[in-house]
């Protein structure tokens, strides 16, 4: 097996290094270019293929971009009014909610509390307390961080020009720059290099495009179940919820404690129908593992759904809403490269 020399190694890690600083530093103005570079690395298939029926790239960027605009715009008025007239009954509702829940559930807790010493009783409220207050800390702060890392410096008039923009000259200029990324690489390792690079690209397209589709599919699924069972403000809770699957396991948090919270208060306890509720995201979750995951992302693609959140988790927090964007492509080159270290640790003498 071919292995890289210690120097060639400090090289790329130095290139690494640098990449990094310059992410750092540009990361107000980055979002942007970034999600221009993520739109047009989904839809790049779609252009190759027009291509190859001698449509020019640059009349394939224009068809295939026009047309994701199109569809996103549409999806976007169709969604608007149903999500905004629900968020907005839904806040109005919670202090009846709230209301609902201590009248019917508060008794029961008193009664579970009952039964414990004072000391453990004080021990489960200071801790209660505790746990709430760090978790609102942590959405604010989060909340916070994204806004001021994507949105503070970048309007969202520029958001919406610059975006198209730089994905029309990604995907028209893509064979271009591929080429010129290709000829960067040192002649003497371009095997190696090459292998790793077509091992990255194919575990990020992998999960990319087959997570939107599975999230799209979900978002269907609990949507219509939802409202099928008669849980008010399901339709946003199910489509929140399949948007969030992007994210493994929030996504299915989010939308199961939600929708249990608003069907124990709206069905006053009639735990059949709660039971239902509660059956759609068990269905969901089957789909998801068994049928959509396997058939759109693939067992190949080599990054576990817990590496992917601490991913998320880490760039949402060291580089705001730009770090969401990059958190992703960087935990497939991570792992590639973990895979290939690991790789080279077994060809050599101290593994022998």
């Amino acid at each position: 097996m071919t292995t890289l020399p210690k120097s060639t190694l400090r090289f790329w890690l130095i290139v690494m290094a640098c990449f990094i600083g310059v992410l750092w530093i540009f990361k107000p103005i980055l979002f942007p270019f970034l999600a221009g570079l993520a739109v047009a690395y989904f839809l790049e298939p779609v252009v190759d293929s027009l291509a190859k029926r001698k449509v020019p790239r640059w009349g394939g960027a224009i068809i295939v971009l026009s047309g994701f605009i199109f569809v996103v715009v549409s999806i976007f008025l169709l969604l608007w009014p149903l999500l905004h007239s629900q968020i907005g009954a839904l806040i109005n509702s919670l202090p009846e909610y709230i209301a609902n829940l201590r009248e019917h559930y508060l008794p029961d807790a008193q009664n579970w509390l009952a039964k414990f010493s004072p000391n453990d009783v004080e021990k489960i409220r200071d801790a209660a307390t505790q746990s709430s207050g760090e978790a609102v800390d942590w959405i604010s702060h989060t909340a916070q961080r994204i806004v001021s890392g994507g949105f503070a410096f970048i309007d969202a008039v520029a958001l919406s020009i610059l975006t198209p923009v730089t994905a029309f000259h990604v995907l028209r200029d893509w064979n271009k720059l591929t080429k010129t990324i290709d000829g960067l690489i040192p002649r003497k390792h371009y095997t190696v290099i090459r292998q790793q690079m077509t091992e990255v690209d194919l575990t990020l397209s992998g999960f990319m495009r087959g997570q939107a589709i599975v999230c799209v599919i979900l978002g269907c699924i609990y949507s219509i179940g939802l409202t099928a069972n008669g849980l008010k403000y399901g339709a946003t809770v199910g489509i929140i919820a399949g948007i969030l699957t992007i994210i493994p396991y929030v996504g299915t948090v989010f939308g199961w404690a939600t929708s249990l919270i608003l069907a124990m208060v709206q069905f006053d306890g009639d735990w059949l129908r709660v039971g239902l509720v509660m059956a759609v995201f068990a269905v969901g979750h089957f789909f998801e593992a068994y049928i959509l995951t396997p058939r759109f992302v693939g067992h190949r693609v080599g990054l576990h759904p817990i590496w992917i959140l601490f991913a998320l988790i880490a760039g949402v927090k060291l580089m705001g809403f730009t770090g969401v964007l990059i958190a992703v492509p960087t935990a497939a080159v991570i792992g590639v490269l973990v895979r290939f270290a690991v790789s080279q640790y077994k060809a050599s003498t101290i593994y022998k």
